[in-house]
């Protein structure tokens, strides 16, 4: 009878390239009570947009499927149904765009479907136009936003409002009856699960586990490659989704086992603790930075007590630290905050370039999600340049003032 829709999107216009990343749908029966629930993230192919706002990130988005894998369950779940939404001008357009680029039609519009903030004014006339207004003006009880799952069942609950005050049959009976027999393109149905948004208390397994278990091998010079790898993975110290699988993809590109790379995170570590006792002074901050690289390899802070006494009794040539310079071109991308205006402007006074677009060039690209799936961070990516965020790029200024003095 009724599929209550809520999406959440990249930004507020199709024209300016934005997409979906998620999309929830809520079926109901003629009296308003829920049938069943579907809901999942949608890989946009680009950057999330207002990630403050939905709280999706890259991470999250790259396992999700994109759009064309979804569009046949999508389609089977609405063909029958009168479209819900509210604003449904805004996610009726975002649906119907997003068919379109695969040269498909649908029977999705603002005049084919329900506006619950339009039936506000009949049912509702003192609420103004939010979800969350409606709600409370009807009695209901507030809701999570910015999240479509969650929104797609608020809208639901207001539907049932509506219904219960609308009358038997409720005025918009025509609306439903074309729905029923409006026709709806037939789409492969791929079978692919939704993804759902992960729980705050849930963590990506570390890469590690991903490692074939074998018996470590000698290793060769190659090892080198993953040690820049992984100097260059941990200059933000964080490990995004990409990264890890960077890691994984070059460890088994060179054939390094699980045991293999657990030697050479040690190692690693090893140089890390060189470099904190090259002044003979292990200061609370330095540990605690040994402490955090150590968790993100795999090891333990008893792993890192050993690499200090290693490094005090045999101390060992110092590592070359990765670190800008001046004239290094530097990239900004996403909704970075302070803005990215901000940012070039800073980097300029600092002595760096900037430009917009990634080249061979460039050094650094700061990005406000490590694992955004924007063009540029993906020829990052393919380049090899490192990804950080706005905190750790300011850490890096910070060592280039200290240097150049």
């Amino acid at each position: 009878m009724y599929a209550v829709l809520d999406l959440q999107t990249t930004g507020t216009k199709t024209s300016w390239h934005d997409r979906i990343v998620e999309i929830a749908i809520v079926r109901l029966d003629e009296t308003g009570k829920v049938l069943d629930e579907w809901c999942t993230l949608v890989n946009p192919d680009r950057d999330l947009g207002p990630q403050e706002l939905h709280g999706i990130t890259g991470a999250e988005a790259r396992r999700a499927p994109v759009f064309a894998e979804l569009a046949g369950a999508i389609a089977e779940r609405l063909a029958g149904q009168l479209v819900v939404a509210h604003y449904l001008l805004f996610d009726a357009g975002f649906l119907a765009a997003a068919f379109a680029k695969l040269g498909v039609s649908v029977p999705v519009d603002e005049d084919r479907g329900l506006c619950t903030m339009r039936l506000a004014g009949h049912f509702l006339p003192t609420a103004s136009r939010s979800l969350k207004a409606c709600r409370a003006a009807a009695g209901l009880g507030p809701h999570r936003e910015y999240s479509a799952l969650h929104g797609a069942r608020a809208a639901g609950e207001l539907l049932a409002y509506y219904l219960e005050r609308a009358g038997d049959p409720p005025p918009w009976a025509e609306l439903i009856d074309a729905a029923g027999k409006a026709e709806w393109p037939v789409l492969p149905v791929t079978g692919i699960a939704p993804v759902s948004r992960r729980r705050p208390e849930e963590r990506e397994p570390h890469f590690l586990t991903r490692l074939v278990e074998r018996l470590p091998r000698q290793l060769n010079p190659r090892a080198d490659a993953y040690l820049a790898l992984l100097d260059g993975v941990l200059l933000d110290r964080h490990i995004s989704a990409s990264e890890a699988d960077q890691l994984v993809g070059a460890a088994e590109k060179i054939g390094l086992s699980r045991a293999d790379a657990e030697f050479l995170h040690h190692r690693y570590l090893s140089g890390l603790a060189a470099v904190a006792l090259a002044d003979q002074i292990l200061t609370p901050a330095e540990r605690l930075d040994l402490d955090g690289v150590a968790e993100l390899l795999g090891l333990t802070t008893a792993d890192v007590d050993r690499a200090l006494a290693d490094a005090a009794a045999k101390p060992a040539a110092q590592p070359a630290q990765w670190q800008l310079s001046p004239g290094d071109q530097i990239v900004f991308t996403g909704t970075l905050r302070p803005p990215r205006e901000h940012l070039e402007v800073d980097a300029l006074t600092h002595g760096l370039r900037t430009a917009r677009k990634v080249t061979k060039q460039t050094r650094l690209l700061v990005a406000a999600d490590p694992d955004s799936l924007s063009g540029v961070a993906k020829l990052a990516r393919q380049y090899g340049i490192p990804i950080v965020t706005t905190t750790a790029y300011k850490a890096m200024l910070e060592a280039l003032l200290a240097a150049v003095r």
